[in-house]
């Protein structure tokens, strides 16, 4: 499995810019195609998702899989069938245009690459929107620990593992994890900072050996880029939205759209008070 490439970052932008735009003025650059690159360090405090959307006839079972794997598919938003628009996740925002990455599978466990999901939207679709660790990054970044893989203005690297996850009806697969290394200190302060944001997927699932999680080559992302190692760092790894992508290549639905990883959708919702604001949504939290 190859990692995907992930579009430059504008240079006309600076780290500050990034940070400090609004998710609205985010989605409609992506919207209109200023923006094509991946979200993270974008809209800084904002909950971050990652998307997966089926078949109405899919949408129980994977309903399940989320409810039997919240670590890796914390569940923030869920349309109604055919609806591309999650109110209580942005009022100007539309599933169909707003991310500036989209994998199409089409009953394999090939894709074709979109920026626009338009033309082969259909009605009996039902959207599911998961927290994102990118959602976290700006509360780690505050505290004055520094992220690799922003400062290098590439995408966070993901890595299949050998952790399965719980299955539900034909959803079934490994845990996907993001990894981010940090000096021994600063993982520590991360860790706990990342433990706050239990909808962007908590404290990391395992800290240092990667052998132990089946990752045989660290420097080799199965998903995103390669990652930036400095020498004494240890590697922290979380669970990750990029999951439902491996358990849809076993289920093989006749249709389905992700999110590319790393190209997620930005929210209007605060990261700090998610589990708040989103709470009293039973459909969310109460399959």
């Amino acid at each position: 499995m190859n990692a995907s490439n992930s579009a430059t970052r504008s240079d006309q932008l600076t780290s500050t810019d990034i940070a400090q735009i609004t998710p609205l003025a985010l989605r409609k650059s992506i919207r209109s195609g200023h923006h094509t690159g991946t979200t993270t360090g974008y809209a800084s405090g904002y909950l971050q998702g990652n998307l997966v959307i089926l078949p109405r006839d899919y949408a129980d079972e994977f309903l399940q899989f989320c409810a039997k794997n919240p670590k890796s598919c914390p569940l923030i938003g869920m349309s109604e069938p055919g609806s591309p628009y999650i109110p209580q996740l942005g009022a100007d925002l539309d599933i169909r245009t707003d991310l500036s990455g989209y994998r199409i599978f089409r009953g394999g466990t090939d894709y074709t690459s979109a920026s626009d999901v338009s033309d082969v939207w259909r009605d009996d679709l039902v959207t599911f929107v998961l927290g994102c660790s990118f959602s976290f990054e700006a509360a780690i970044t505050r505290s004055g620990v520094s992220l690799r893989h922003i400062d290098a203005k590439r995408n966070v690297p993901m890595y299949v593992t050998n952790i399965a996850t719980s299955p539900a009806g034909r959803f079934h697969g490994p845990l996907v994890v993001s990894m981010r290394s940090f000096a021994p200190s600063d993982a520590i302060r991360a860790i706990l900072y990342s433990d706050r944001y239990r909808l962007a997927h908590g404290a990391p699932v395992h800290i240092g050996d990667p052998a132990q999680i089946g990752i045989t080559d660290i420097q080799k992302a199965d998903f995103g880029d390669d990652p930036v190692i400095k020498d004494g760092d240890i590697p922290v790894f979380w669970a990750c939205g990029v999951t439902p992508q491996m358990a849809i290549r076993n289920a093989l639905p006749d249709f389905a759209i992700t999110h590319e990883p790393g190209f997620m959708l930005v929210t209007d919702v605060l990261a700090e008070a998610a589990e708040f604001s989103l709470q009293g949504k039973p459909e969310i939290y109460h399959p």
